[in-house]
Order: structure tokens, then sequence, then C-alpha cells
């Protein structure tokens, strides 16, 4: 049945996207290669259809699997219904007060269950006996039909078997066909499951390129096009661009959370909760010249689930996932993705666990190639400031002459942040800090080094006086020059950013403004020929009338004309005068009938006559110009003899009218 529905699945899976080629063609293309995949699946029908005859839905084989079978049931069901009232022939006649008989069926016979202690009338086997739950006996007139029915039984499942066996056969002959169908199957579950999940987070189908195509380049500028909302409007190109991106995980565990929560309709104060704890999403935005971005910040910062962010977004876009992230984010096709991510390490980790750091970044180093991604979490932490600095220092810069084509790392050396100022492929970067609240944003800063916090903190957390006095003394002056630095530095980076979303708020406005204005002038040109089209066709319909009219008046004027009998009078020149005789409009120019001034006046003869009149009858003689009585009529040669006052004349016929 597992077998029979999963080729049903794939029937209907190619029947549904033929007949959506066959409504457009151009769907096979855009499934490709999942199109050609399924188009390429050998379905048998018949073996569907022949285990749809055989097998039931609950998985047995059916009664019209084969005839034998039937019988061999049929003989089982009379036999069943024969041992039945056998025993309960016996039972009834057996059954005294306080007496307890019950069929049971023991290994396929049917026998006969007595209370404890119980005597019974009939002869039996004793099949089995126990003080506490009483006697099982097969009575010896069921022995016989116990017998035949354990028979019959053996002879269903040998028809059973033999119509599996078949079955089997058949389904031996396309077992390759069906085991393609399968793993093509299990390829588009995946490819299911994965639109599914991308579905389900909302998110952004990632623009993956090939690191050595730099020349498709990525701006600000080009990212308005596939999106309304550009959240970073600088006009340069980006190596990576991954706007509000959310770590899957930590969105995953909040919306669990959030419906754990709303389960409990009573506990609104519980679903506020934890709306308010959503995940801090993180703007990645590293320029194509940078190879090592230096992450730095307090701990617990987010430091670390940057770099994990960056790493699952790189491996969800290739696997083939969306990525999460407020737009389509764009990224370099890593061949490798490199990371030493852990926990952060403390002051009581012995030197063996940065040996053991030591060796992961070795290895890391000698697997990388100038088109890996290489995430190091706290780069030369765990042993002497000053020797893990130099380290990190030089590791960083190894990476950034050709180990790899993007490497990002985390530390609290205040060295590696002085990297970006000596080479040009460094870039810096640190994660937001609210001193106010003494807890971190979890907004990552770009461009502006990390500062510690350790000294304000403790101030504020009440530490003595000429404790925070004298440790600020002993920090330094100009490291404290520096952090007023970097605290400037931050104030013109929030004010810039305030402004900047300014900015795109009026962009957008002046965009949907434009779009508006580009709408009504559409409308505008639409009215116009509109109305061009209906003062045309008005003009038409008036020509038609005209032209009618025009006609008619002809019409009338030449049969007027035609009329022998009536010369040419005033009423002639009457018509020649209001019809065809030149006006004079309002404008004092002349105008006159083309289809009138072509009409000369003149009188017309009679029609001419087309049979042979009779004697006696009166004809116009067109030559004559009068009119004649016909004396002789010559059928024949279609002629006549006429009399015109003293002239006899013998004429044709159509030299005479009516």
């Amino acid at each position: 049945m597992a077998v029979k529905a999963m080729l049903e699945l794939a029937d209907c899976l190619r029947l549904n996207l033929e007949a959506a080629i066959k409504e457009d063609a151009d769907w096979y293309n855009r499934f490709m290669p999942l199109s050609q995949m399924i188009m390429e699946l050998v379905i048998n029908r018949s073996l569907v259809r022949m285990i749809q005859q055989v097998i039931d839905e609950d998985g047995s084989v059916k009664d019209s699997a084969s005839p034998a079978l039937r019988r061999s049931r049929d003989q089982v069901r009379i036999l069943e219904k024969k041992l039945y009232q056998l025993l309960d022939s016996i039972i009834r006649k057996d059954m005294k007060e306080a007496s307890f008989l019950e069929a049971t069926n023991v290994d396929g016979r049917w026998c006969i269950k007595s209370g404890t202690n119980q005597l019974t009338s009939f002869k039996g086997l004793l099949l089995s006996s126990d003080s506490g739950t009483g006697s099982i006996l097969e009575p010896l007139s069921a022995v016989p039909l116990n017998d035949e029915l354990q028979r019959t039984r053996a002879s269903v499942a040998k028809a059973e078997t033999d119509v599996l066996l078949v079955l089997t056969e058949k389904m031996q002959k396309d077992l390759d066909d069906i085991e393609k169908v399968l793993k093509n199957v299990i390829q588009l579950d995946v490819i299911n499951a994965r639109a599914t999940y991308s579905i389900s987070f909302e998110g952004a189908c990632p623009d993956l390129y090939l690191p050595e195509d730099i020349d498709g380049s990525f701006s600000a500028e080009s990212s308005e096009k596939k999106a309304s909302k550009a959240p970073y409007a600088f006009k340069r190109e980006w190596l990576l661009y991954i706007p509000k991106a959310y770590h899957p995980l930590l969105l995953q565990q909040h919306r669990q959370n959030l419906q754990k929560a709303e389960k409990d309709a009573k506990n609104a104060a519980a679903v506020s909760a934890v709306e308010q704890v959503h995940p801090v999403p993180i703007d990645l935005f590293i320029a194509q010249k940078t190879r090592v971005l230096v992450i730095t910040g307090p701990n617990t910062g987010g430091k670390t689930i940057c770099l994990k962010t960056v790493g699952l977004t790189a491996m969800m876009g290739k696997s083939g996932l969306y990525v999460l992230s407020s737009e389509s984010a764009r990224l370099p096709w890593f061949d490798y993705i490199l990371a030493d991510i852990g926990d952060e390490q403390s002051l009581s980790q012995s030197l063996s666990t940065f040996s053991g750091h030591l060796k992961q970044i070795s290895d890391i180093r000698s697997q990388s190639t100038n088109q890996s991604l290489v995430l190091l979490d706290e780069v030369g932490a765990g042993t002497n400031p000053l020797e893990g600095a130099a380290l990190g220092m030089s590791l960083l810069e190894s990476f950034a002459d050709g180990g790899a084509l993007l490497t990002i790392a985390t530390t609290h050396h205040g060295e590696l942040k002085s990297l970006k100022y000596s080479n040009g492929t460094f870039e810096n970067a640190c994660m937001e800090f609210d001193e106010v609240n003494l807890k971190p944003t979890y907004r990552i800063l770009w461009g502006i080094p990390g500062r510690s916090n350790a000294i304000n903190i403790s101030e504020k957390l009440g530490l003595p006086g000429i404790v925070i006095s004298n440790a600020r003394e002993l920090y330094g002056a100009a490291s404290a020059e520096i952090n007023e630095v970097i605290i400037d530095m931050e104030r013109f980076k929030q004010d810039f950013q305030e402004l900047l979303d300014e900015a795109q708020l009026h962009l957008m406005l002046s965009r949907n403004l434009h779009e508006k204005l580009l709408l009504a002038g559409r409308k505008i040109v639409e009215h116009g020929s509109g109305q061009r089209h209906w003062k045309m066709q008005e003009i038409s319909k008036a020509a038609a009338v005209a032209r009618s009219t025009l006609h008619k008046k002809v019409r009338q004027l030449r049969a007027y004309l035609a009329k022998p009998s009536e010369p040419p009078t005033a009423n002639k020149r009457k018509l020649l005068t209001s019809d065809q005789c030149p006006t004079v409009d309002n404008s004092g120019n002349t105008t006159a009938s083309r289809s009138l001034s072509a009409v000369e006046i003149r009188t017309q003869s009679p029609s001419v006559r087309t049979e042979l009149p009779q004697v006696g009858d009166t004809v116009y003689v067109s030559s004559l110009g009068r009119k004649a009585t016909v004396l002789r009529v010559d059928q024949s040669k279609e002629e006549i003899v006429v009399q015109a006052g003293n002239m006899k004349l013998k004429l044709k016929l159509m030299d005479i009218g009516t």
C-alpha cells in the first residue's frame, strides 16, 4: 500500500505538471530542473490497479484476489458459524444456576471456558485448568469441526501467499523504476520541506553569486529595484549584504515560547512579556574590499550570535533555504564555511584549552581557500594578552593576504582594532551597549571600534569612587581620550542613522507621489484618447446621416426627371435651386453638392419595352418621339408594324418603349 501511495502521488504530480504545461508551455522552464525530473518518472499504472484490486485499505488481501481464496474464506466463515452454534447449544443445555460457561478461542480452536470447580455434563478434552480462573475444554463434538477449520485456515494462508507472490513478482519487474521514483520523491520532499520552512519564517530569497564574479556589483541603489525600502542607502558595493538578519534558532525558540504562552488564554501578561523579548535583528553590510572584519564589544553583547548568524545564513543559502532577512540578501557562494565558535573562555581555563584553540585555528588555516568564510570567536584569547594580541594580529593578516575570501573575528584585544588604519582590507564593528540601563542592545555598529565599559559599569554599580579614580589613572589618560572620541563617534553614528531613516521616509513618500503622478498622467492620456475616439465616432455618424440624406435627395431628383409626361417646369427649377444650386453659409463660403452637380437636366425617354405588344396597342417610337398604333406583330423575328399618323413603319422591339 505504501508503494501504491507513492506511485499514485508521483503519477498525480506528473499529470498536474503536464496539465500546467499544456495550458502554458513556459511552466516547463519555470520548474527546471524539477520539471525534467518529474516528467522522467516512470509509473506502472497497471501495477497500481493490481494493488488496488488485491490489497484492502487496511493492508489485508481482499476476498476477490483469487477464486481459491474466496472459497477458503467462505468455508472458514461457514465452519466458524457451525462451531458457534454447536458451542451455544452445549452451553444452553449445560447451563445451571450459579454456573459460568462461555465460548472462547484458543490457538484458533473454539472451546468452552467454565468457572472454578464447576462440573460440566458434556465430554471434552481438557486444554488447561487453573484454580483461579477455571478450566478450558474442547467438546468432543467440536473436535472434527476445529480440525477442519484449521485445515481451511491453512488453505486461506496458502491462497494469500500465492496472491502476494504474484504481486511481488510483478513488482520485481519494475523494481528499478520504483526505486528511481522513490529517490525522486524523497528529493522533492526535501525541496518541499525547505520551501515550507522558508515560507513559515517569512524568509527572503538570497542572491548568491560566485566570488570570482565580482563585477556583478550590488549596492543599495540596485537593491531598491528589488525592494521598495532600502535599509542602507549608501551607493557602495557589497561583498556581503544581509539586512535585518535573524539567528534562525533564536527566532524559532521565540515563536515556540510565544505559542506556548498563547495556549493559556488567561495569561495575557505572559504573552506580552514574550512579545517584548523578540530577538533583535542585525544588519550585516561588508564592502567588497573588506577581507577581515573585527567585531568588539562587551561580554554577552551578541558578538558570538553575530558570527553564528553569518555562518548559518551562508549555509542556509547554499542549502536552498530562504534566509531570515528583511529583504533579498546578497552573499558569495563560499566553498567552505570554517568556524571556531564556542563558549567564551573563562579565566580559569588552562593552557591546554588555549592549545586546543590554536590547533583548531591551525586546521582552519590549512583548510581555507581564497573562497572560504572563516569565523573566529575570541581570537588570541586564553593566554597572555600581549602574546594573544600579537598572535591574533598576525593570524588575521595572513587571512587577509589570501587565506580566505572573508574572515570575521571577535576579540577584546584593543590592538586588533588598529589594524583597520594600517590595512585597507580590515573593517571594524562593535556591539552597541546601553550605558544608561547597563545592558546590551544587540545592535551592530559599523566602522566604530568597541570600547571598554568595565570602569563605567563598575561606577554605575556603586564601586567606591577612589577605586574608580585610581582605575582610570592606571588605565591612562590617552585611553580615556580615545574612549571620548569613540563616544562622539557613536553619537554621530546615531544622529546619522536618524537622519538616514528620515531621508528613507521622505524618499518613500516621494516615490509614492511619483507613482500617483504617473498614474494620473496615464489616466489623463487615456481620457483624451477616449474623447478623441468618441468625437470621431460622432462625426462618422453625422457624416453617415448626411450621406444617406443626400443619396435620398438624388434618387428623388432622378426619379422626378425620368417622368416623360412632365416637361421641365418651374417645379424642376425649384428642385434644382433648392437641392443643386450652390448655397452661401453664414461665413460667406459657397458650398455645393458634388452628387447633384453631376446630374444633367434633360428629358429622358421612356424605358425600352421587353415584351411583344398586341395588335391595337399603343407604343412609343423613340426615333420619332411620338406614339403609334400596332398594326401587325411578327413573333419569330420580334418585329412589329405600326401606324404613326400617315406613316407605316416596321420596327424592332428595341426601337419602341412603353
